[in-house]
């Protein structure tokens, strides 16, 4: 098949002193998938996604996102290219300070020309995209439970109509329940806008229900790569371990259709 690459990554390293957390990474996300990176603690998965989004330089390599080499622009060119992506941190990242629509309307504010009264609009508009309550956008982050902080984060990273949205483990701290209401309002997103979704996860349950295509990492390196049915049944030792520990199985057998 003949598909549009969105993110190409090339020889990509990155040290942190003398440690040495990516070693010559390659690896390509397609447009319109929903691509999600795996591994153990300190295997370096959102420290990549940060790589990828533009919001920490590699120590080499290279980063090709939607067609620019994402670390040789000027300034102007790469805010112009982070107006075509969204990302929603771990914890949500909200300022304390503002309403759920004020957070929602920041980036329209910094990156758009827009009167106020559209602003508004669409920030509502993107709110009520994510699910959450009419009355919730004039609410704190203090106010809000963990589930509306993602769901709110979610509205602030989709305010600009990006074409590639990353997602920093986005069910993490969430019960089942709001987990799978947030999968399924992901996939949603996908459908509805167009969207390329990059996300890290240790969630193994959301891997199952919403990725077309995973990267496990580890020692540095990309261990294993492809479909959660095609990793599972891996016979590479690393990757066994870890799609086969018990968790793994049981989300899997969980997601095995009727």
């Amino acid at each position: 098949m003949n598909r549009e690459v969105v993110v190409d990554v090339r020889e990509l390293t990155m040290r942190y002193g003398r440690r040495l957390v990516h070693d010559r990474i390659s690896l390509q996300v397609y447009r319109g998938e929903i691509f999600a990176i795996v591994g153990g603690s300190g295997s370096g998965k959102t420290t990549l996604m940060r790589e990828m989004a533009l919001l920490q330089r590699p120590t080499s390599g290279r980063v090709s996102v939607l067609g620019r080499d994402a670390y040789a622009l000027s300034e102007r060119e790469s805010l112009a290219l982070r107006q075509h992506i969204g990302v929603l941190f771990q914890h949500g990242a909200l300022f304390s300070e503002l309403t759920v629509a004020e957070n929602v309307a920041v980036p329209l504010r910094e990156h758009t020309a827009l009167g106020s009264a559209f602003i508004n609009e669409l920030a509502m508009l993107k709110i009520a995209l994510t699910g959450l309550a009419h009355e919730s956008a004039q609410l704190y982050p203090s106010q809000l439970s963990g589930g509306m902080i993602k769901r709110a984060g979610l509205a602030r990273a989709i305010a600009l109509d990006p074409e590639l949205l990353f997602l920093d483990e986005p069910v993490s701290g969430l019960d089942p329940l709001s987990a799978d209401a947030l999968d399924e309002l992901i996939l949603s997103l996908k459908t509805a806008l167009g969207l390329t979704i990059v996300m890290v996860t240790h969630d193994m349950d959301s891997l199952w229900r919403v990725a077309d295509r995973v990267v496990l990492l580890g020692d540095g390196r990309v261990l294993g790569e492809g479909s959660m049915d095609e990793l599972a049944r891996s016979a590479d030792p690393a990757v066994r371990r870890f799609f086969r520990s018990p968790r793994s199985r049981a989300a899997h057998q969980a997601w095995i259709p009727v």
